[in-house]
């Protein structure tokens, strides 16, 4: 496989309310530095401001510190909600971390996903979607010209507008939407000729609509002039990973019905909404359902494969969604235990298996020679010995 795919993780973070939110969100930060440890490639950190879960309110706050304790992998906001900020103050905002950081962020745009976080500042998620479609065209602007930039809606006026700093990165680094089941992510997509986040891939409607997806974007793309390319694609998925099936659902016991019960009843996010009364319904419904794998690499390996062939041509990066079910050591272990297992299978670093295979084929011959060396060097060592 020529194919190198990037790994990262989607962290919105998920914690269970009522818990030290201090030492949760270390415990964030911790996590991106082992999965820095561990090889991945990038961290898309989220922005909430309700509902008690979701509580890091700012992604740039959080790519500021982790860059400080991480030295490769990538940090973007995953994703910032465009409805609620002036877009000039967010590609400030992303300019100077694309400074601080050396070239190690990314920027990801959306609408603003839970509907209790616009109700404070009243903003409807009738009008969300599209001042994320406004403030893409601004933001795209801004980044990618000099000349200035004027815009006036109901929420935002922007007069001869330019950036303080012009970004570090060059080529400009990634711009990213989200998308789960509606072709408005892929549509913004190909119109800016940026990244698709696929957030929704396993659920029943985003894996259905993986290719169409990808078609509306090559429309897109053909129609506004501009280019979309698959390597800047990045399906989320739902993972957790154990040694063995049993340890991993003994593991996912920690947490996974607080995760479900967000979405079934305190996110209005009716796209998330899924089945399952008691754990073992749970776990079944990841499992047989496709939404996710929890088990061993190997099924992770599998839910992989399902998705590749599903977009029809591939794609550029598989996000880990961050979900809290286990415990921390045991959330770290199934990190590492991807990285071990699953990287190499799509980063064509296999080769190590066939150096094995192809040892272990001709390692009969191979010992004969080297018996019959020794035999030949213990032979002379005797002669040399009988004639002094």
């Amino acid at each position: 496989m020529t194919h190198r795919m990037r790994f990262g993780i989607f962290l919105a973070p998920f914690h269970k309310p009522g818990i030290n939110p201090t030492l949760a969100l270390e415990q964030d930060l911790e996590l991106v530095q082992w999965l820095d440890r561990c090889g991945y490639d990038e961290a898309w950190l989220g922005e909430h401001h309700s509902a008690g879960s979701e509580i890091s309110a700012s992604p740039e706050l959080m790519i500021a510190v982790s860059a400080e304790r991480t030295k490769h992998i990538k940090l973007g906001t995953g994703v910032v909600s465009m409805s609620y900020h002036n877009p000039l103050w967010v590609a400030e905002r992303i300019v100077q971390l694309d400074h601080l950081t050396r070239g190690r962020v990314m920027l990801g745009m959306g609408p603003g996903s839970l509907p209790s976080d616009g109700a404070m500042i009243g903003v409807s998620q009738k009008d969300s979607r599209r001042y994320l479609e406004e403030a893409l065209g601004v933001v795209t602007q801004l980044l990618r010209s000099e000349e200035p930039v004027n815009f006036k809606n109901e929420r935002w006026e922007l007069h001869d507008a330019r950036l303080h700093l012009r970004p570090y990165s060059n080529p400009l680094f990634d711009i990213v939407v989200p998308a789960v089941a509606s072709p408005t992510g892929p549509k913004l997509a190909g119109m800016h000729g940026v990244g698709l986040l696929s957030i929704g891939a396993t659920t029943a409607a985003g894996f259905d609509a993986l290719a169409l997806h990808w078609s509306v974007m090559e429309q897109q793309a053909k129609h506004y002039n501009t280019q979309v390319h698959r390597n800047k694609w990045r399906l989320v998925g739902l993972c957790h990973c154990a040694e063995t099936m049993d340890q991993a659902y003994r593991d996912v016991e920690y947490g996974i019905e607080q995760w479900f019960e967000y979405f079934q009843a305190v996110a209005a996010f009716p796209q998330m909404a899924m089945p399952g009364n008691n754990v073992k319904e749970m776990i079944s419904f990841i499992n047989d359902s496709g939404f996710g794998a929890i088990g061993t690499p190997d099924m992770v390996n599998a839910q992989i494969d399902r998705l590749w062939k599903q977009s029809n041509g591939g794609f550029g990066a598989y996000l880990l969604l961050a979900h809290n079910w286990a415990n921390f050591d045991a959330t770290r272990k199934s990190y590492d235990l991807m990285a071990r297992h699953v990287f190499p299978q799509w980063q064509g670093q296999m080769a190590t298996q066939g150096a094995a295979e192809r040892a272990r084929a001709a390692r009969p011959a191979l010992a004969e020679v080297h018996a019959k060396a020794v035999e030949d060097a213990t032979t002379r060592f005797a002669a040399e010995v009988a004639a002094r």
